[in-house]
């Protein structure tokens, strides 16, 4: 399912606009995902896990997509993992993330929370963004009844095949039960919001886009539902650097982690052959 190409192009201004400015990676379904978008307003979410309480530059790039869908007329979901948190995704790490308290879960949220308020308008209007915590609905799951539920709808067969698993595997580095439930998580997030908000698309970096054509897949099978996924390519510096590091470490959006001067030097010292393909993806100038 990867993306494929329009002979005219997308018609929706959300698609339009992603594809102008270099955001489109892959998508489940970009003609009907198109059609869908231009036959009305339409809800998307990106989630975020709290594993700090700042979000930093590599974060930039799904904001800026719900951004340009809420200015495009659509309305915006900002999924925050307050549960999912607590397991950790492993998507294309080599090791488990550490355990976070639900303290520091907690604490992480509400510095978090601010980022979102720079970028997204926030309210009670149809295209007003709206955030939520997946801890809502996944905290008082009880566990027998979500592997009775849940569980017949997902193939293992299936998700050994998706890239970050299979990376892990093959490098032979440990993988527990715990991280292999992630990705169900996850996809039981899109039904919930699909089936309480009217949720159809949900975006995402292409590291996510085994988890979410598993809740694509999730939702066409739980409930008959189509679902639309849309991932954006992870960036690299032309010298081959992951986007958000800098030499003392992540750029961070919040400026009590990063002052703002130091922030604006980073941005300062982009090399030349990236400042094109930065001020499509990080600005909003024609």
């Amino acid at each position: 399912m990867k993306l494929s190409s329009q002979p005219t192009g997308p018609r929706s201004d959300f698609l339009r606009t992603l594809s102008e400015r270099g955001f489109l990676h892959q998508c489940t379904d970009l003609g009907a995902l198109d059609g869908w978008l231009c036959s009305g307003a339409g809800t998307a979410y990106n989630g975020f896990d709290l594993t700090a309480d700042s979000l930093h530059v590599g974060h930039l790039i799904p904001i800026m997509m719900l951004r340009w869908f809420q200015k495009t007329g659509n309305k915006p979901i900002a999924l925050l993992g307050g549960a999912t948190s607590r397991l950790g995704d492993p998507s294309f790490r080599d090791t488990s993330r550490p355990f976070l308290s639900q303290e520091q879960i907690m604490k992480n949220l509400i510095g978090i929370r601010r980022v979102f308020e720079r970028f997204l308008a926030f309210g009670d209007g149809p295209t007003d963004a709206v955030m939520v915590n997946n801890a809502d609905w996944l905290g008082g799951l009880n566990y027998l009844d979500f592997l009775r539920d849940i569980g017949p709808h997902f193939s293992v067969n299936r998700m050994l095949t998706s890239e970050s698993v299979r990376q892990r595997l093959e490098r032979e580095q440990s993988l527990s039960l715990l991280e292999f439930n992630y990705m169900v998580m996850q996809a039981y997030d899109f039904h919930v919001l699909a089936e309480s908000r009217g949720c159809l698309l949900q975006l995402g970096g292409s590291d996510q886009w085994g988890n979410i054509v598993s809740g694509v897949e999730f939702g066409r099978r739980i409930g008959g539902r189509t679902l639309f996924g849309l991932t954006a390519p992870l960036l690299t510096t032309s010298s081959g650097a992951k986007m958000g590091k800098s030499v003392s470490g992540a750029v961070w959006l919040n400026a009590d982690r990063l002052s703002p001067y130091e922030f604006w030097q980073f941005w300062r010292n982009t090399g030349d052959a990236d400042v094109g393909r930065f001020l499509r993806l990080f600005t909003e100038l024609p």
